[in-house]
């Protein structure tokens, strides 16, 4: 009787999961593509696109270096710390802002996070731009613009070929990472691309720069050679031209240091104070071994009873 009663179960769950979307595509995403660092809504006038973004560069292989104290061959390690007090803990940290030398209003975390901002979740695109209307100089960093999930596909696929056909660029201000920021949306691919610009207090001006360049036009047989050269070496862009020679030039020495000389064991410790690095491989190594973090704190049990 309980094995047909099972049985009955599982068909019943195999039916309702069969009317259900398969809830894994979305993770199997999200491995591919890496967490999205901001998700909310693009919007224009009455349509509203759910979207997500998702960085649209990466480090690759640029090469990272620790700081070792050569003689005791100990990483150095930095502590946030207060003059007369010594080393603190993160949660003891407030934000200041200085209005006078030496006089600052303090900020508490959720006082920041509560400013209320209607671009927080929503990018409103409120004006449509030339695509060559936009200086470089503007430009900050790229991000995808994803479509979340597929009802939100048609509405964003609509806006894609619309601004494609106008050559124009979207422009909405957002809120990431506790910051407001200027979006520039345009067609990329088969999709949208987000890029931050810059606010105009953060772009310097030129003029002081270059104002000792001569306004006297350049003389013409100079120019006439110049223009011939940039032709002969006129291309299509291709960024796999372009290697990072000084990435490969480190690891060229690193290859050849390692192969001829002995790696030296640097000891890795946690800061006496304040807030702790956690080292999770290091942690269980040290246990397994019974070194510091493998010790037991007091009694086991067992010798308690035993003692009892």
């Amino acid at each position: 009787m309980a094995r047909k009663t099972s049985t009955r179960k599982s068909a019943k769950a195999e039916k309702r999961s069969a009317g259900k979307p398969r809830q894994d595509k979305p993770d199997r995403e999200e491995r591919a593509q890496g967490r999205p660092v901001w998700s909310g809504t693009l919007r224009l006038a009455l349509v509203s696109v759910p979207v997500k973004l998702y960085s649209a560069t990466r480090s690759g292989a640029h090469i990272s270096f620790h700081q070792v104290h050569k003689p005791s061959g100990k990483r150095i390690r930095y502590q946030k710390i207060a003059p007369g007090v010594g080393p603190v803990d993160a949660a003891d940290i407030v934000k200041g802002f200085e209005l006078e030398d030496g006089q600052y209003v303090l900020l508490e975390p959720e006082e920041v996070e509560d400013v209320k901002l209607e671009t927080k979740h929503t990018i409103d695109l409120v004006q449509f731009v030339a695509a060559t209307d936009i200086d470089p100089i503007w430009f900050d960093r790229p991000y995808f613009v994803v479509a979340d999930g597929e009802v939100a596909e048609e509405a964003y696929r609509v806006l894609r070929d619309a601004m494609r056909e106008s050559g124009r660029i979207g422009l909405g201000q957002f809120v990431m990472r506790g910051r407001e920021y200027i979006g520039a949306i345009k067609p990329c691919g088969n999709g949208l691309l987000l890029e931050t610009l810059r606010f105009a207090d953060e772009v310097r001006d030129a003029a002081p720069f270059f104002a000792e360049v001569s306004d006297e036009p350049a003389d013409e047989e100079l120019l006439g050679l110049a223009e011939e050269l940039i032709e002969r070496k006129a291309a299509p862009f291709q960024p796999g031209r372009f290697q990072d020679h000084y990435t490969e030039a480190l690891r060229a020495l690193i290859d050849a240091k390692a192969k001829h000389r002995k790696p030296v064991q640097i000891e890795e410790e946690a800061p006496a104070h304040g807030a702790k690095v956690i080292d999770l491989v290091d942690a269980l190594k040290r246990s397994v071994r019974g070194g510091e973090g493998g010790k037991p704190t007091g009694r086991s049990s067992g010798s308690r009873r035993k003692a009892g």
